[in-house]
């Protein structure tokens, strides 16, 4: 566990200290992977990961610390990529009337525009975030009623988002191969 989060912990006489140490410990990796994977953004993961630990100290040391951490982490994790998403959108929105006008991308960003572009990464970017999270929690085990109270949705409406990434998934993946 970090330094800082150790300090908080601690300076807080919080009486779960112990179980706060351990949810870290089993959560953090799969935690960051996860959202990496859904932000595509290590910064942006980085940052959501530290804020859903912060948020489970204070929640600790409001007394309510979780039944299941590992599932109310990822929640967290889930509605703060939520969040910044939105916050994106809005960015991107107004960012043309900041934005110098009639600009053309250097022949370098160009390249390497062009080198990013992983089939499967191109994919899973053209999925909405909600169905990118379902897809991503599918892959690493979860079940569809596990993801269903994840991402805040009904399960038979999981298992429609699932069934629709997943085709979309494959319509992507067979039209990059063929072209």
């Amino acid at each position: 566990m970090p330094a800082e989060v150790n300090l908080i912990v601690r300076s807080r006489g919080a009486e779960r200290a112990a179980d706060i140490v351990a949810a870290y410990d089993a959560n953090e990796r799969d935690l960051f992977s996860f959202v990496l994977a859904v932000t595509r953004d290590r910064s942006a993961a980085e940052d959501l990961v530290q804020e859903a630990f912060l948020r489970l100290i204070r929640e600790a040391h409001a007394g309510r610390f979780p039944d299941n951490a590992r599932a109310w982490l990822y929640r967290v994790a889930v509605n703060l990529a939520r969040s910044r998403a939105r916050r994106m959108i809005v960015a991107d929105h107004w960012r043309g009337f900041f934005a110098a006008r009639n600009t053309d991308p250097s022949a370098e960003d160009e390249i390497m525009r062009r080198e990013r572009g992983d089939v499967l990464r191109g994919a899973l970017a053209a999925l909405s975030t909600e169905a990118r999270m379902a897809f991503l929690l599918a892959s690493d085990g979860y079940s569809g009623q596990e993801i269903a109270g994840i991402i805040g949705r009904n399960e038979g409406a999981t298992r429609t988002l699932l069934w629709r990434a997943r085709r979309d998934l494959r319509h992507q993946m067979e039209a990059e191969a063929q072209g």
